[in-house]
């Protein structure tokens, strides 16, 4: 209203506004201060973690954890609106194109999970899928284990080709790192990858119980369904890599940022790797 004030008068202006003069001048002699000045650089600096931000709630959950402060979600959401800051919100997107349903080549497996993923703690229920990323050098895909308990990317592999040689790089990750005595379930979709004998083997041998979603129900592995949202959204969307390499580097340390400093709402603002160590040591 300041600057139509000099062009009309201030009295037609209130009216207009319907504000009392009174009103007018306290916030002239009162101006607002900015909420929480003292956290903004702190704020940007976790808001740059990922090259596309991240909502409020992250950023209120590392202050609390990392700056010992005691402030609210709202609270967060306000100082990022005086600062110019915002995360995209999600929308429908073409994220789910690839397809390696093939019809049935191998070994099915019943539907155990039946779309319960919770779990009250790591190595009890995983999840695993494939997504595609189309760049202007071509195609990678990522072949990660989601570990629905603690939130945590356990093992991954990441390719130019959807084959089972990235299958066998992601188990050699993952094998060695089931503790001694656990039987988790594995939630996958009926690709023929997971049909394979030697995939199927492979679990067996460790004592991973396999469980496959329905035909054409990706709700069934929502949960690595979502996880692959996230990831699309933090650190895919809007950005172009110059070639695989680049692109292979910096998905594999975004990872390492969402295990070890990425804090989890469901984990009561722990990462997924403090929630790990905390529920192995109890």
């Amino acid at each position: 209203m300041s600057e139509l004030s000099g062009q009309y008068p201030l009295s037609d202006l209130l009216d207009a506004a319907g504000l009392p003069r009174s009103s007018y001048y306290y916030s002239i002699a009162h101006p607002k201060a900015p909420t929480r000045p003292e956290l903004w650089g702190k704020a940007a600096e976790i808001f740059s973690r990922t090259a596309n931000g991240c909502g409020h709630r992250q950023i209120a959950m590392c202050l609390r954890a990392e700056e010992g402060v005691t402030i609210a979600d709202k609270t967060v959401l306000k100082m990022m609106h005086e600062m110019g800051i915002s995360c995209g919100i999600r929308r429908e997107n073409d994220y789910h194109r690839y397809n390696s349903y093939r019809g049935v080549v191998g070994r099915t497996f019943e539907n155990v999970l039946g779309r319960d993923f919770s779990a009250d703690g790591p190595w009890q229920k995983l999840g695993t899928d494939v997504t595609e990323f189309k760049q202007s050098w071509g195609k990678a895909y990522l072949a990660p284990v989601y570990d629905f308990g603690s939130k945590e990317i356990a093992a991954w592999s990441i390719s130019r080709h959807p084959d089972m040689a990235q299958q066998r790089e992601m188990l050699d990750m993952l094998l060695p790192k089931v503790p001694a005595g656990a039987h988790p379930v594995m939630q996958s979709d009926m690709g023929w990858q997971y049909q394979h004998a030697g995939y199927c083997n492979r679990l067996k041998e460790a004592g991973i119980v396999q469980s496959m979603s329905r035909k054409g129900n990706c709700i069934d592995n929502g949960a690595t369904e979502q996880l692959f949202g996230h990831i699309k959204d933090e650190f895919y969307r809007g950005r172009e890599f110059p070639d695989f390499e680049t692109f292979r580097r910096e998905l594999e340390e975004y990872i390492v940022y969402w295990n070890t400093r990425r804090r989890q709402v469901e984990l009561k603002g722990l990462t997924p790797e403090e929630f790990r160590n905390q529920s192995l040591a109890s």
